[in-house]
């Protein structure tokens, strides 16, 4: 679907501002985009939505508009408009024609020619908060829903911002939300709400920041925590120590993989054995597009450099066995893709694994160990959805590092 000839044209030429913003929201929804960019410069005015992870560009208003548009998006996410030096954080929802109403998260920085503004938009569909819908293979959803059953214990998700770490957060809450537990989580902000969790944004300008919020939900009572992230040895601290004391605990890093995310905590300054003895399960996780259906274009591909690439499983008499598929474009998709799916690596934490945490093994060795166990690579996890014709090569090689 080319976004310039959608079924939703913009019609700038007259179109006053809050038409312009009603569009352009109307046009976001229909192209299932998660980001809308409005980026000033010296002579224009840029406006982009992120489509399945790539930034693409739509027709902008008017130059002379920009300031009426940063100005109306301030005044519906109740921002102050005066304030144009600082950065600000808002929300707003909005309703559309189709009924449909969007949840927007929305973000200003000063920038040389005025305030740039990101607009998230949050999914509402609770739905589609679930392990399957994610792309969890069998054998690490499995893994993964052992680890949330633990009464305590601690999960870990990394990846780099924008791998949907924060998806997978929520379908581990929706799966644990019951009346006869109390979740609380920390976020900062809280993308998505849930019924019956009791979530805290942190606001760092008056002291409410993970720590704080942390220690106050100890006194209340939990049974699980959900942290957005570790970012200090604090943090760290207090939620190794309510793992250990009988509560689940799930929280995210921003690391590689995840044997690294045990480096990362003890550059951190936790204890080895705070390590060895809180965490349950690390998964790692990237994001890659799903190929349209409609017009995916086989290719051939070699054995050899496929075992080069870390899909050992290939062998070339089992070649009929894997179907591998360029992207192409039509009218049903956006360049060849539609919609996104998760590559995971997924390692629970055993006692070989505990060990070599306790003797301060290095990343390289943890990686060693967890692929004797079996844990695949997030390079291997892209590949076998290669092969399956789900995803192409090239976004496995451009999202996961070297098996």
């Amino acid at each position: 679907m080319d976004i310039h000839q959608s079924s939703n044209p913009l019609t700038l030429s007259e179109a006053p501002v809050v038409h312009y913003l009603q569009q352009t929201w109307e046009l976001a929804a229909l192209l299932r985009a998660s980001d809308i960019h409005f980026e000033p410069f010296e002579n224009s005015f840029r406006v982009r939505l992120r489509i399945d992870g790539v930034l693409q560009e739509i027709p902008p208003p008017p130059f002379e508009f920009k300031e009426q548009i940063v100005s109306r998006i301030k005044v519906l996410a109740r921002l102050d408009i005066a304030e144009k030096r600082l950065p600000q954080d808002g929300r707003m929802n909005l309703g559309l024609k189709n009924t449909k109403r969007l949840n927007l998260r929305v973000s200003t920085l000063p920038t040389l020619f005025g305030e740039k503004i990101v607009v998230r938009i949050l999914s509402t569909d609770l739905a589609n908060l679930n392990l399957d819908h994610l792309g969890y293979g069998l054998a690490d959803k499995q893994k993964l829903l052992e680890a949330i059953q633990k009464p305590h214990g601690m999960i870990l998700v990394t990846g780099p911002t924008g791998s949907g770490k924060s998806q997978s957060l929520y379908a581990c809450l929706n799966l644990l939300n019951r009346v006869e537990v109390n979740i609380a989580s920390v976020e900062d902000p809280s993308e998505i709400q849930l019924p019956g969790i009791n979530q805290v944004n942190v606001k760092e300008r008056i002291g409410l920041n993970f720590a704080t919020s942390l220690r106050a939900f100890l006194r209340q009572d939990p049974d699980i925590l959900m942290v957005g992230e570790i970012r200090d040895h604090e943090t760290a601290d207090i939620v190794m120590k309510a793992s250990q004391t009988g509560h689940l605990v799930l929280s995210t890093l921003h690391t590689q993989d995840a044997p690294s995310a045990l480096v990362r905590l003890r550059n951190m300054g936790v204890a080895t054995y705070n390590l060895a003895s809180s965490i349950s399960l690390i998964t790692a996780q990237r994001l890659v597009r799903r190929l349209c259906m409609h017009c995916r274009t086989p290719i051939s591909v070699s054995p050899q450099w496929l075992q080069e690439l870390g899909l050992q499983s290939f062998k070339g008499q089992a070649a009929a066995q894997h179907h591998f598929y360029s992207a192409q474009g039509c009218s049903q998709c956006h360049k060849g893709y539609w919609g996104r799916i998760g590559l995971f690596q997924v390692m629970p934490i055993t006692a070989a694994l505990q060990r070599l945490i306790l003797q301060n093994a290095s990343g390289p060795e943890l990686t060693a160990q967890a692929e004797k166990e079996g844990v695949s690579t997030l390079r291997h996890a892209g590949l076998v959805q290669a092969s399956m014709g789900i995803t192409s090569l090239s976004e496995v090689l451009a999202h996961t590092d070297v098996a």
